[in-house]
């Protein structure tokens, strides 16, 4: 591949602020803790770091509704504190990018305080407003992520406003030009800042159908599952006209110097999340691709995704694959902590773009909050379904002091008694740790330009056995990756291990290779 870009051959890292580091023991994280541990994103090896959002909120749902999409929430800092931690991220070579949410503001933006306050309003049609339907509740059947109707009734107007996710949560009317001007404005105020791009936060939701028609009844639907999901999505997603405002977007950002990137946050099938990268790959460069998250957890399942996902891509789209991130259970949570290694590895190793989650790195499981200490929204309004948000927002684990280093004050959410054992400064000084596996892996990616940048080959599965192969110019790497519980031999030619998930095997020459169950490794072909 010729002069790769940054976020091509690099490696995103999440930091969820709230949870990453707390400097003035309130117990909730800030930007001066993210910038205190920079030193550590450069010796763990990683090349950029994504903030979830950091703008004023009222934290209905923990800062994803923006009240001011122009500043930071004083929870978090300044915008002077943003200025210095952007300067030292960048003086150490990071990349940093910034959550952006453009479907829908905070109720008490004063965009829609506004709205609201009559029919006449300058900025009424700045939001989604309907008159109640013949029955004299919702003007549809649309439905709220976070459960019950997607229409709240504002009592001064009679009208009802959408909102996708929680009431607190209006959705913006992006068939609106003023709102679009608005909007690329907010880009640009960051971006003149210095930025190097932005993760679109639910990106396929933008527009919703103009004639506001019942989305189709889920067949597939059942008591006890999400309720938003009783219904199919027709109406109130992955709408045409979203890709025009994809394209806008990236237009502004490709209008500042230094290859910054979008990222697209899209759950959608493969098939409709590769629209996002755009006409002529003007969309986002990077529609984030979370198979590996939703995907049952064997060898031939990951080689029909890798090998379905290649060949739905466009000519010279650039691939992307992510474990885990704040929405999600933890990858040791979903597939146990010997499976994590070779997840590690699966991630570390295949074509593309690779996205951490904070915490991932030392081994981190979901965290057990207890009824009353629960936080998430998604929790509290569907209780018990397993929607909850909080168990993979935990802190950060540093060290087995009190709060395990996070903060001198009562975190936010509990820390994991786990954090004793499992902490940055235990397993980073343990050579048979998770902590070194991720770190031998990002260092052999960015030695080998066949794992960075090189080429995909020969995907596929033999039993518990997922096997495939990178290749660039004159260097040939094999990945061998046993999923199964048993002890595998391999037949696979000469060939010199580069590095096992147990890092015990290096610069081993073998011709057929014996694999220990749960068991990964990398191989340079002879």
């Amino acid at each position: 591949m010729q002069n790769p870009l940054w976020w091509q051959r690099g490696i995103i890292y999440q930091v969820y602020p709230r949870s990453f580091q707390d400097t003035n023991g309130d117990g909730v994280g800030d930007l001066l803790g993210i910038a205190e541990r920079l030193d550590y994103l450069v010796t763990l090896g990683v090349d950029a770091l994504w903030l979830s959002p950091i703008q004023p909120s009222p934290m209905a749902d923990f800062g994803y509704d923006i009240s001011d999409y122009c500043n930071v929430d004083p929870l978090f800092g300044t915008l002077a504190d943003f200025d210095r931690l952007l300067a030292d991220a960048h003086a150490r070579g990071l990349k940093l990018i910034l959550d952006f949410v453009p479907n829908h503001t905070s109720e008490r933006h004063p965009w829609f305080i506004e709205s609201r306050g009559c029919r006449d309003s300058p900025k009424r049609d700045w939001y989604i407003w309907r008159p109640p339907g013949p029955a004299g509740g919702p003007p549809n059947n649309w439905l709220s992520r976070f459960g019950g109707s997607a229409w709240e009734r504002d009592e001064t107007t009679g009208e009802y406003y959408l909102h996708s996710f929680l009431k607190q949560q209006p959705d913006l009317n992006w068939r609106n030009p003023a709102v679009r001007a608005a909007m690329m404005d907010a880009l640009g105020f960051w971006l003149d800042r210095g930025v190097d791009g932005f993760r679109m936060d639910v990106l396929w939701v933008l527009v919703k159908d103009d004639l506001f028609r019942d989305n189709p009844v889920n067949p597939a639907w059942k008591p006890g599952g999400p309720l938003h999901d009783q219904f199919i999505d027709l109406y109130t997603a992955d709408r045409l006209e979203v890709q025009d405002i994809v394209a806008e977007m990236r237009s502004v950002i490709d209008g500042y110097p230094g290859d910054r990137v979008m990222i697209g946050e899209i759950y959608l099938p493969v098939d409709r999340l590769v629209a996002y990268y755009g006409k002529s790959l003007h969309g986002a460069q990077l529609p984030f691709n979370f198979q590996l998250i939703n995907t049952k957890w064997n060898a031939a399942t990951i080689a029909d995704i890798v090998r379905k996902y290649e060949a739905a891509l466009p000519p010279g789209a650039w691939p992307n694959w992510v474990l885990g991130n704040h929405d999600q259970p933890r990858i040791a949570t979903r597939v146990g902590a010997a499976q994590a290694r070779l997840a590690a590895m699966l991630l570390l190793t295949l074509r593309g773009t690779p996205t951490l989650y904070y915490g991932d790195e030392i081994g981190m499981s979901n965290g057990k909050i207890p009824p009353e200490l629960v936080q998430d929204p998604a929790e509290k309004i569907q209780p018990g379904i397993g929607l909850g948000r909080d168990p993979q927002r935990t802190p950060m684990q540093w060290d087995a002091s009190r709060e395990a280093g996070f903060t001198t004050g009562h975190p936010w959410l509990p820390i994991d008694p786990v954090a004793e054992l499992d902490n940055v400064a235990r397993v980073s000084k343990d050579p048979d740790s998770i902590w070194t596996l991720y770190h031998a892996l990002i260092a052999l990616r960015r030695d080998r330009t066949a794992l960075s940048v090189g080429s995909l080959h020969e995907i596929g599965a033999d039993g518990d056995i997922l096997r495939f192969s990178r290749g660039e110019g004159a260097e040939s790497v094999l990945v061998l990756l046993n999923m199964g519980e048993v002890p595998k031999e391999v037949a696979i030619g000469p060939a010199t291990i580069l590095l096992s998930t147990h890092l015990d095997r290096p610069n081993e020459l073998v011709s057929t290779v014996a694999m220990r169950p749960g068991e990964g490794l990398v191989l340079e072909i002879e």
